[in-house]
């Protein structure tokens, strides 16, 4: 059972814990000092602010609970399949990959996690604040999960921002010192957790722009290093274009792009690759 995806550790706690104390700062601290609860802008960023902190947390319970993708036991790769132009081999031997600790083919992007004791259909990483590995099923709940995460990180620091500056010529009134303590403490904390959660999702939009994981990031740049010696040119197979690549993370329906449903295309074995594409296609 270790590694199971789904137990409740430290990490989660701190993550909910963080959760709620900016959401408890920015609604009952730093609103009230800024709009005020009792006129219609107060309101209306209450609610707002409200119905992006539960997407936060509903996506971040989705991230957790959901299984990023099993291998199938019975997998056995088809090298004679003509609809499978390209089977992952190992880099010493030239053998189909094979996960000795699982006792099983690996498809191909997939990969065993150590902390999980399995393999993962194209597994991305391992994710601590999570306790489960972002794969197949659930790379796009945990994309959804830090685009709302980073909106919801800048609205706050604006009201916060806000609270904090306003609440400075009432310091006449009760308890105003530490409100107002408790909201910059939180725009403090707030800054590089901002900053952080932006950088991950303009790396997984980068990730998601070249149809690529993080895994596949790093094996491709040394694929590249390799390539270039050999005096050859590196091409990532799964690059299919932007849109493509939009589409087999994101969904076929744009309009369901930023839902907090796995909506990928593909059974996570089998993956359409550049030699798919009939070379009459105009490249996207």
């Amino acid at each position: 059972m270790a590694g199971r995806p789904g137990y409740v550790t430290v990490p989660i706690l701190s993550v909910l814990a963080a959760i709620g104390y900016v959401y408890y700062t920015t609604v009952f601290l730093a609103i009230p000092a800024w709009l005020g609860l009792a006129t219609a802008a107060g309101i209306a960023n209450v609610v707002a602010f409200t119905a992006l902190a539960a997407a936060c947390v509903a996506t971040y319970a989705a991230a957790i609970s959901r299984d990023p993708g099993r291998v199938p036991t019975a997998f056995v790769p088809d090298v004679e399949d003509s609809d499978s132009p390209i089977h992952e081999i190992k880099r010493k031997g030239g053998d189909l990959r094979y996960c000795q600790k699982c006792s099983h083919y690996k498809p191909p992007r997939a990969h065993h996690c150590r902390v999980c004791r399995r393999c993962v259909l194209r597994m991305d990483h391992h994710c601590i604040w999570i306790n489960n590995c972002v794969g197949h099923e659930n790379y796009k709940i945990f994309l959804v999960f830090v685009l709302y995460a980073v909106i919801a990180s800048l609205y706050s620091l604006v009201l916060i921002i806000g609270g904090a500056v306003h609440s400075l010529p009432k310091n006449e009134q009760l308890g105003s010192d530490s409100s107002r303590t408790s909201i910059i403490i939180c725009g403090v904390i707030l800054c590089p957790l901002a900053l952080a959660l932006t950088i991950l999702l303009g790396w997984h939009v980068y990730l998601i722009f070249h149809n690529k994981t993080t895994i596949e990031y790093h094996e491709g740049v040394r694929a590249m290093w390799l390539a270039e010696k050999a005096g050859n040119l590196y091409h990532h197979p799964y690059d299919l274009g932007v849109y493509e690549n939009l589409i087999s993370v994101l969904g076929p329906n744009i309009f369901c792009w930023l839902c907090p449903v796995s909506s990928n295309t593909g059974n996570g074995i089998r993956f359409r690759t550049s030699y798919d594409i009939p070379l009459s296609t105009p490249p996207i």
